[in-house]
């Protein structure tokens, strides 16, 4: 890693009002605010994390104060000329299945947002809507940044959509292959997988499921379709066993499970693939090849997200490395 990294982070900035599976009620504002705090933490005297998003003007004070707490995060791409933001509610049904509803929305991250911070190492792409961070911007960093930058994507921006009456629903990310070229490491669950790799056509009687569950065969077959069309990476997080990371090391195909960090009780799931996400670009800045080392790195961040409700959950980086040692003993990167 250089010794001032800079990290760029995508997406909204949501004021949520969330209902847990366990009927606690959480308002905070989410999504890029997950990233941005934990990479702050873990890059603590050696780099600087760049939120990239529109909010609301009546946002602006409270996300201020939430994010200049972290002396490393800079304020300068959290626009609020516009005066657009997210406003969702979430309702989990289960720990990892929600409801959503969203009221607001925000503008999409356009070129001229992005340009200040061309200059970055690592540009963080967590979209939760289909038109935040457009394929026109993911053009525009792949076109102008430093050769040795990454983009990371998270696919739960094109597989989401939102209706007239403020419902988020899933959608077949139909234009994927258009989009593949501008991505270094393409994240997603399980379900944003369903939604990613489909068949050419479908009999009426089949479309009856938000998404079809991959088989393991499948999320390979779909792993290797992206990496033939440029990705170099591509990471399926499995709810609370791991994820998979797949990549072609000198043209050969590669597939490696690399199980969660385990944690007790689990609190609260928002944000969970957003920091995941983060730590997977924290990860890659200290060895751009090792996407275990990447991984462990991500479902260590993703763990702490689980562990209450505040970002006193991410901790530093010494603590975060700790945390992965003991948790992968041998297979240990750190």
């Amino acid at each position: 890693m250089n010794s001032q990294s800079k990290i760029a982070v995508l997406g909204p900035i949501p004021y949520d009002n969330i209902t847990t599976s366990k009927g606690k009620v959480i308002v905070k504002y989410g999504c890029v605010t997950h990233p941005a705090i934990a990479l702050a933490k873990l890059l603590e005297g050696n780099g600087v994390v760049f939120p990239v998003t529109h909010i609301r003007k009546r946002d602006k004070v409270e996300v201020d104060a939430l994010l200049s707490a972290y002396k490393n995060i800079s304020l300068a791409g959290v626009y609020s000329h516009l005066d657009q933001g997210d406003v969702i509610q979430l309702k989990f049904v289960d720990q990892n299945n929600r409801l959503e509803k969203q009221t607001a929305f925000m503008p999409p991250i356009r070129p001229e947002d992005i340009a200040p911070f061309i200059d970055c190492d690592a540009f963080v792409c967590v979209p939760i809507s289909d038109y935040e961070v457009p394929l026109e911007t993911l053009q525009y960093i792949k076109a102008n940044r430093r050769e040795d930058a990454i983009t990371i994507f998270d696919a739960h921006g094109p597989t989401s959509t939102v209706t007239t009456t403020g419902d988020r629903l899933r959608r077949f990310w139909v234009e994927r292959d258009l989009w593949l070229p501008y991505i270094d490491v393409l994240k997603m669950n399980i379900e944003e997988a369903g939604c990613s790799w489909f068949k050419k056509e479908y009999k009426p009687e089949e479309l009856t499921a938000e998404y079809w569950e991959l088989s393991e065969s499948e999320m390979a077959e779909f792993a290797l379709h992206a990496l033939q069309r440029g990705v170099k990476a591509v990471v399926i997080t499995l709810d609370a066993r791991g994820c998979m990371a797949y990549s072609m090391p000198g043209g050969q195909f590669k597939a490696e499970f690399v199980p969660s960090v385990r944690v007790g009780e689990v609190v609260d799931t928002t944000g969970c693939g957003d920091s995941f996400a983060g730590g997977f670009a924290f990860g890659l800045l200290q060895d751009r090849g090792d996407y275990v080392r990447a991984a462990q790195y991500a479902n260590a961040l993703g763990a702490m997200r689980t562990q209450g409700t505040t970002f006193e959950v991410f901790r530093p980086l010494e603590e975060t490395n700790a945390l992965i040692r003991k948790n992968y003993r041998d297979q240990s990167r750190v």
